[in-house]
């Protein structure tokens, strides 16, 4: 049956999760007693969408069909919001409430509606049938944009939170002290009033009272009073438009230069997947010139790679997700040794308008065919965009790379194969060797191929990090080669930023700082510089240095790494003693990656910042329901039932965490030997726990041997560790003092010191007592400065 009103399938479309009615039918009784109520309160006949097989499956996802479509159509959407409902990669989430909320606000009627009392109602009606965990709560009102009001369906009392049974309707222990149903008919009277509503505004969209329009006469015998005054406010104006008016104009702020550049269209008329390289080289090569340019803001291809396929968004929404203001667009065609270009600028902010265009036609005989074109394009766009490019910013792009063409050839097969390497610690092992053979067939071709050392350089990086991490000769292959490139060119920004990597590594901060500030200076548009040094930031607990890179990185990638970027500056804020601002950015990751077991994980690490053990065991536990086979699970739930004490469920997991150990996070498992140590130890393992003792003090002591900056003065924390466990009171107290050197600590630390069981001996001596209030306040002296430069930049 169609809804009452025109061009609506339905009057009510019920959304839920599929578990909500398995147990004992609740939806479906649910649905049945508001018919009934609907049919008693409401003389119209209301049509009911309700599913009672719905294709909703835990953390599955589904194409909708246009019969969803069809059915979304409907005046109220009633959502049943449960604990699973708050599920972004849920069927009913994704596909039916944000679907049904984006609909509404779309159409002639919107998403909410004035009521015959004047208030506003949404046509959303939630009915809640369990308390939400504050992080559902939020995910909830950042997708309608307000306070969530629902009808509640909650029986609590001590230990329990379940929805109210038709049964209940005189519970003597129910502690919301709701009657099931009273409830129903609050639900049958939300529908009427919002029907009645609608109707109205159907049958009047545009009613005006006709006295509003009438003119009135005047009184004559204020007439000339009227006349006086109307001459003086006139006048008052003009004086007013004469001198502000011009200003107001003048000091509108012009555009900021943010220009995307996004992949190139591929047009060639055969051998397509032959050319990609070719074409995505000449894009690439286009984006990085910009990129050289200071005056630009210029995301790096990891953000625009999302839109090669993705011909339905808008340019102007294209923009908004990049966050730029420009957007540079390009199609190709290479047939034999020739390729046409056509390429175009495009303004989409304020008001879309096509900017500049040229379309190239080019015989490739030299290298230099391919990269005048590039050099052309990117000052012909700084040109339009009124950039002021300085001579060295010429220099650098107008300079030909290689003059051999094979060799050209191989290096942007190499680009492609290592574009798909991946971000992080998982690698595309398979992608990297693909990589390293086209860079060095290159070389083989043009052994001054600056950008083919670097390639290179990049392919050690990822093949040898977790491998051979802090070994003797731990990544020396990658610095000879970056130097190798810059000693060919000594402004390419990308050797630069792999030497500040290896000074990193090896702990020389002083070092890697300057070949950061290199980088920065030919290139500051290379979201990974930023990140490397938010992340160095975060290790000293400099918080505002840290929180500003991540920002700046962000501003700079809005790919797929965008979400870990908006995790880490959350991660910062607990660290700051802010877990509020952080939740906020953790919220935002998950809206733009929909990763519910990394958003979990983010609350993990606030918890466990904030030393709320138990807390931490039930996150985990959630993402275990989720993703038994999560990454590092081992780990995390190893060290909250450690710090919690129960040490035989620890050590069940940290034999896991072994396991891991072996082939996930090295770094992870080898900074956490002394604990490792410390489970087998309590669980009277005593030989085991020697091992890995024995291995925690050779690998800090390593780290600080390596360090020549300090950089790793917690590796003396965890030297503290090991000596308090082991009763060696002196060496335990040595380095506590040397670690309670640094200039700062985060909350982490100071959760750390005091809740650590290696020095439950030490806890109500004077000295250790003093210690901790040193890093107490050191602390409490970097959560003000966060504070202040929160509120200096208006983020408070």
């Amino acid at each position: 049956m169609p809804g009452i009103i025109k061009g609506y399938s339905y009057d009510i479309f019920i959304s839920y999760r599929q578990n909500d009615n398995k147990y004992d039918g609740w939806v479906t009784e649910f649905v049945d007693n508001l018919n009934k109520e609907l049919e008693a309160n409401i003389k119209d006949k209301i049509s009911v969408y309700f599913d009672i097989n719905p294709n909703d499956g835990l953390l599955e996802t589904h194409s909708v069909d246009r019969s969803l479509e069809d059915k979304l159509k409907c005046l109220i959407f009633i959502p049943i919001i449960s604990s699973t409902y708050c599920d972004p990669k849920s069927f009913a989430w994704q596909h039916e409430f944000c679907v049904f909320n984006k609909l509404a606000k779309e159409e002639k009627f919107g998403r909410d509606i004035r009521l015959s009392s004047g208030n506003v109602a949404s046509r959303i009606l939630p009915v809640k049938i369990h308390e939400l965990d504050p992080e559902d709560k939020m995910l909830l009102e950042n997708e309608i944009g307000g306070v969530l009001r629902c009808i509640e369906f909650i029986y609590k009392s001590a230990g329990v939170n379940r929805p109210l049974r038709a049964n209940e309707d005189h519970p003597q222990d129910n502690l919301n002290k709701t009657y099931y149903r009273d409830q129903i008919n609050k639900v049958a009277n939300a529908v009427k009033e919002i029907i009645t509503a609608i109707k109205k505004q159907s049958q009047y969209p545009e009613k005006v009272l006709k006295h509003e329009f009438e003119v009135r006469s005047a009184d004559k015998k204020n007439h000339r009073t009227k006349i006086i005054a109307g001459s003086l406010i006139l006048l008052a104006l003009i004086v007013f438009g004469y001198f502000f008016i011009p200003k107001l104009f003048k000091s509108s702020k012009p555009l900021e230069k943010s220009v995307a550049v996004l992949p190139f269209l591929n047009d060639s008329p055969e051998a397509r997947e032959e050319n990609t390289p070719f074409v995505n080289g000449l894009m690439e090569e286009i984006l990085i010139n910009l990129q050289t340019i200071k005056e630009f803001r210029v995301p790096g291809r990891t953000s625009v790679e999302q839109y090669r396929n993705n011909t339905t968004k808008s340019i102007p929404d294209i923009a908004r997700e990049l966050g730029v203001n420009y957007i540079v667009e390009g199609s190709v065609q290479k047939y034999g040794n020739t390729f046409r270009l056509r390429v175009q600028l495009i303004r989409a902010k304020r008001k879309e308008a096509h900017l500049w265009a040229q379309s190239y036609e080019q015989e490739i005989i030299e290298t230099k065919d391919i990269f005048n074109i590039q050099s052309q394009i990117a000052q012909a766009i700084a040109t339009e965009l009124k950039a002021v490019i300085t001579p060295e910013e010429k220099q650098q792009i107008e300079k030909i790379p290689s003059t051999n063409l094979t060799a050209v050839d191989f290096y942007h097969k190499g680009r492609e194969e290592f574009f798909r390497v991946g971000v992080g610690e998982v690698v595309n092992r398979e992608a990297v060797k693909r990589a390293e053979f086209y860079f060095r067939k290159a070389l083989e071709n043009d052994s001054t191929f600056a950008l083919a050392y670097a390639g290179l350089a990049s392919v050690y990086w990822k093949k040898n990090y977790y491998e051979e991490n802090y070994s003797k000769n731990f990544l020396d292959s990658m610095l000879v080669l970056a130097d190798s490139a810059l000693s060919f060119d000594d402004k390419l920004a990308e050797a630069y930023y792999i030497r500040g990597g290896y000074y990193l590594s090896k702990g020389n901060i002083s070092m890697a700082e300057k070949e950061w500030n290199k980088v920065i200076r030919f290139n500051q548009n290379l979201w990974e510089v930023y990140c490397d040094k938010g992340d160095f930031y975060r290790d000293i607990d400099d918080l505002v240095g840290s929180i500003e890179n991540y920002q700046k990185a962000a501003s700079l990638n809005r790919g797929t790494i965008l979400p870990d970027l908006l995790r880490r500056v959350a991660s910062v804020y607990y660290r700051a003693g802010f877990p509020e601002k952080g939740k906020d950015y953790n919220l935002e990751a998950l809206n733009q990656g929909g990763d519910s077991c990394k958003y979990l994980n983010n609350l993990v690490d606030c918890e466990e910042t904030n030393g709320n053990y138990t807390k931490t065991l039930e996150l985990l536990t959630k993402i275990y329901r989720i993703d038994p086979t999560y990454a590092n699970l081992g780990t995390q739930f190893g060290l909250a039932y450690m710090y919690s004490g129960q040490f035989k469920e620890s050590l069940k997991y940290i034999k896991r965490w072994e396991e891991e150990g072996k082939s996930g996070n090295i770094r992870s498992f080898y900074s956490s030997f002394h604990k490792i140590g410390y489970v087998y130890l309590v669980n009277g393992y005593k030989n085991e726990a020697g091992y890995y003792f024995n291995k925690g003090m050779e690998y800090n002591k390593s780290l600080i041997k390596s360090s020549e900056d300090d950089a790793y003065l917690f590796a003396h924390y965890r030297l503290a560790c090991i000596y308090a466990i082991r009763g060696d009171r002196v060496k335990a107290y040595e380095n506590l003092k040397i670690f309670n050197q640094r200039q700062a600590f985060s909350l982490w630390y100071v959760t750390s010191i005091k809740n650590d069981p290696f020095f439950n001996n030490f806890r109500n001596e004077t000295e250790f007592q003093q210690i901790v209030r040193d890093v107490e306040a050191k602390y409490q002296a970097e959560h003000e400065r966060v504070r202040k430069w929160l509120e200096e930049n208006n983020m408070l």
